[in-house]
């Protein structure tokens, strides 16, 4: 019988006990072990009943039990001193109040489409979820005063099964609110706090706001499932990543402006500071930036308004944009019609919506006029802008080279940040026991991670094989559920019980399915992976699990040829597919994994951090250098898999690299992990027992786990990520947005107003003309020469540019590699605007050697000589 209607009842906690509620709704207790032991030890069945989420747990609670609760002294003293601990972790000090001074924000906005922090609250799909997750446990962990901004999604990312053929299939249970740690935010008559978007054709899109506590970081959610709304403004917030190109649009509009009202009325009610950064994590929030420009334009009563070019200034300044796509294919896009079309409604009704096209406008060479592109907007807003690697720096600097034409690709003004994890998070408690000394000081990461090199190799093998142990019951439980639900019969799934062996080496691969990321390069050559997994001395084991986006049907079909092969009665002991990859399952697998196996195209993978969670565990990595790995492979950490030519063509490619893969795990990875050679292991029972699996201590392996968690450790943690965002990125965004918006805004207008002029003029700058004088007839290494540059500057003056002069070792063409920079001081005016810049330039290099002369803007308040994508070069 189906009821007709539904609605939760709250749970009623004794005084003595009430602080569980607190300790439940706070997220701390999903990286901090005393208190998820608390509620798991309070009702040990119900805990795995509603999947380890506390909320869920207290819920569930009977009368009966919370009255026990309460009678138990020691509990209750337990609880006591949890609720205590809370307190005083929300407010001692951390490291970013006891090492930033008065030029660091005292608050940055964080917004992102997707978090993925906990199961219990599954508004998550992959890695960027995941990353934007890590990054406010981290800020709490750190003190860093970051306010998170997203959407509350009705139904989350969608949860996965397998047909009987192996087909993904997707389901979308609703969430319900009430349920979830979550608190709605409301004003001081006790109604929700609302953001209100207008929309075309008189409609409107509200939303409410629910806050989550993540440690000492507030995340606030909006959600649009209120009776205010129509039923199409109601499911704005449906799904993940759902709908349509309109529907993916009103998601975007009201994470990103509505976003900044959700800020304002946060503030407003809880007295919390006003953020003085802006850090837009992808292009979805970007228009948050078009809702602050409003706010400038329009500011009320108490300030004076700005025009456009004005509160543009003041808006780049205070904003970071990161990019975490390596292809235009990855970027959103809309149709500049349509993006028009919901302008017109008056979102933002004093700036100009013409301006507005303009940031998206695809003005690169071969982009589309058509098109409005949210990441080309996110690097217009932001006057800091960064990759989540080195090398996916490199890779969108080139992506994006277009907007910035006449500089070379290099110096394209976007920065890198390599992402890390949060490593209480990730890092099994029993590693955490033997890598991590909690008593070094958290200011020097790299100390904190060497007690591991005090564990003997006979416990380190002990406790890498018990993670196995546990990793492979978690696998069987989960197989075999997933086989019911497949439609299996209980006497058909016998089998599942001898699925996997804790003693065979365990190689895991488990993230988003799109193409690039090559699911199936393992099944290139289908007999060969077979002689690898059932190798009679070196076998090997797979554990592979991800989700496919439900529109992307090759994604699907790869899924279901990968599960096809995992049927095989011959091998199905030896390699698993686990549907629905969640982060419950990730904390289990990347434990319990010896190798962690990647192989995207390069350099298509941004970061790829999966593979930082195995190293904290102690898992070697095997992957193809690309995002993280291609900066912190150091040949004792792991594998790199070669990667074919560019040159080659898609299939041979792939022959390729799968060859590259088998023979690095049938001549690298398994003699090593099994001890083969005398040098190499020892037995348990003693040197002159033969080895056997179970008793074989390969030291080789091991040191190359014991120098993976030493060295890995420190540089993939987010300690280290958020360090390297607050120094070369919020800092300084914070006090850029401080100078330009004081006194009024004054500088903020006189730097539009001199960017406007620069930019008028800047078409009538002419070289004419470039010579040097003090080269010999011979030139040699550590000669001066003196390089004169004859520049028509037209409207500006000298104190408007920089004249430099480029020079270097020459290719055959022409082009100056190994390049050098000087600035030629010395001015000369020669009337009607006409200016002579000279320098002098030392000859340091020998071979081919060429010089030009370049003019470039200059003023205080640029970032960086490139922003305005304004070069003269000589012979333009």
């Amino acid at each position: 019988m189906k009821a007709i209607h539904r609605f939760t009842v709250r749970t009623v906690l004794p005084e003595s006990i009430a602080a569980l509620s607190r300790l439940a709704k706070n997220l701390r207790w999903t990286w901090h072990q005393p208190t998820e032991d608390l509620f798991a030890e309070l009702n040990p069945h119900a805990w795995d009943a509603v999947h380890g989420d506390p909320v869920k747990l207290l819920g569930s609670l009977t009368r009966e039990e919370i009255q026990q609760i309460a009678a138990d002294p020691e509990l209750v003293a337990r609880i006591r001193d949890l609720d205590a601990d809370l307190d005083t972790y929300l407010t001692e000090p951390q490291w970013y109040q006891r090492t930033q001074g008065e030029d660091a924000p005292a608050a940055v906005a964080y917004f992102s489409a997707e978090y993925g922090i906990t199961s219990a609250l599954p508004q998550y799909s992959g890695g960027l979820g995941i990353l934007a997750g890590d990054h406010l446990k981290t800020a709490s962990d750190m003190g860093v005063p970051v306010v998170g901004v997203g959407l509350l999604y009705q139904a989350g990312y969608f949860k996965q099964s397998l047909s009987r053929d192996g087909w993904q299939q997707e389901t979308y249970p609703v969430l319900d609110p009430d349920e979830l740690p979550l608190t709605l935010l409301r004003e001081a008559d006790g109604t929700p706090a609302r953001v209100v978007l207008p929309l075309p054709e008189g409609r409107t899109l509200s939303a409410q706001i629910w806050r989550a506590d993540v440690g000492r970081v507030p995340l606030l959610l909006l959600d649009s499932n209120i009776s205010e709304n129509d039923d199409a403004a109601r499911n704005v917030t449906d799904r993940l990543y759902g709908g349509g190109s309109d529907h993916r649009l009103y998601q975007e509009l009201l994470l990103g402006m509505g976003g900044i009202r959700a800020l304002r009325a946060h503030s407003r009610i809880t007295g919390a500071p006003t953020p003085e950064v802006y850090h837009c994590n992808e292009g979805h929030a970007g228009f948050l930036g078009v809702e602050r420009i409003q706010e400038l334009m329009n500011p009320g009563a108490d300030a004076q308004a700005m025009m456009w070019e004005e509160a543009l200034t003041a808006v780049r300044a205070a904003t970071v944009f990161t990019t975490h796509t390596p292809v235009p294919a990855g970027i959103d896009r809309f149709e500049r019609d349509q993006i028009a079309h919901v302008l017109a409604a008056g979102l933002a009704p004093d700036v100009p919506s013409e301006r507005v096209l303009e940031l998206g406008a695809e003005t690169m060479p071969g982009g589309d006029p058509s098109k409005f592109n949210m990441a080309v907007m996110g690097l217009r807003l932001a006057q800091r802008a960064n990759g989540v690697a080195e090398l996916h720096g490199a890779v969108s600097r080139s992506m994006f080279h277009g907007l910035w034409e006449g500089f070379d690709t290099e110096e394209v003004p976007i920065t890198s940040v390599t992402n890390g994890v949060h490593v209480p998070s990730w890092i099994d408690p029993a590693v955490w026991r033997m890598a991590v000394d909690p008593e070094e000081n958290d200011t020097n990461p790299a100390a904190r991670w060497r007690r591991i090199y005090n564990v003997s190799d006979a416990e380190l093998w002990a406790t890498r094989r018990a993670l196995r142990e546990r990793l492979v019951h978690d696998v069987r439980e989960r197989l075999r559920a997933s086989w019911k639900r497949r439609g299996a019969a209980d006497a058909e799934l016998g089998w599942t019980k001898s699925v996997l062996d804790p003693d065979v080496l365990t190689i895991g691969f488990a993230r988003r399915v799109p193409t690039y990321k090559r699911l199936t390069l393992m099944l290139r050559n289908p007999e060969r992976l077979k002689r690898i997994l059932l190798d009679p001395r070196r076998p090997v084991q797979l554990v592979v699990a991800g989700k496919s986006h439900p529109a992307d049907e090759m994604g699907k079909r790869m899924i279901q040829d990968l599960v096809r092969f995992t049927d095989d009665p011959q091998v199905r002991h030896r390699i698993v597919f686990l549907p629905n990859y969640d982060i419950a399952m990730a904390r289990v697998l990347f434990p319990g994994c010896d190798v962690w196996l990647n192989n995207p195209l390069r350099p298509l993978e941004a970061c790829g951090t999966s593979g930082m969670k195995a190293a904290i565990n102690g898992g070697l990595n095997l992957s193809v250098l690309d995002g993280w790995w291609d900066e912190m492979y150091d040949g004792q950490n792991g594998w790199a898999i070669p990667t074919a030519d560019n040159k080659a063509g898609t299939d041979e490619r792939d022959d390729i690299e799968a060859a590259a893969l088998y023979e690095l795990i049938e001549s690298h990875v398994a003699p090593r992990f099994y001890g083969d050679g005398s040098e190499d292991a020892t037995t348990a029972a003693g040197p002159d027992t033969a080895p056997s699996r179970a008793s074989t201590v390969p030291h080789q392996w091991l040191a190359m786990v014991r120098h993976t968690l030493a060295t890995l450790g420190p540089k993939v943690s987010a300690r280290r990520m958020l360090t390297d965002y607050v120094n070369e990125l919020y800092v300084p965004a914070c006090v850029a947005g401080r100078r330009v918006t004081t006194d009024d805004g004054a500088l903020a207008r006189g730097t539009a107003h001199w960017v406007e002029r620069v930019r008028t003029a800047w078409p009538q700058l002419r070289i004419e003309h470039v010579d040097a004088h003090g080269v010999r007839q011979e030139p040699q290494i550590g000669d001066e020469l003196t390089v004169n540059a004859y520049v028509d500057l037209g409207e500006l003056t000298p104190e408007d540019v920089t004249v430099q002069v480029s020079y270097g070792r020459v290719s055959e063409t022409d082009h100056i590699h190994e390049r050098s920079y000087a600035t030629l001081e010395d001015v000369t005016e020669l009337g009607g605007g006409r200016m002579t810049f000279s320098g002098p330039i030392t000859i340091d290099r020998s071979g081919p050697f060429g010089y030009t002369v370049r003019v470039l803007p200059r003023h205080d308040e640029l970032a960086s000589p490139a922003e305005l994508a304004l070069v003269r070069n000589a012979g333009d």
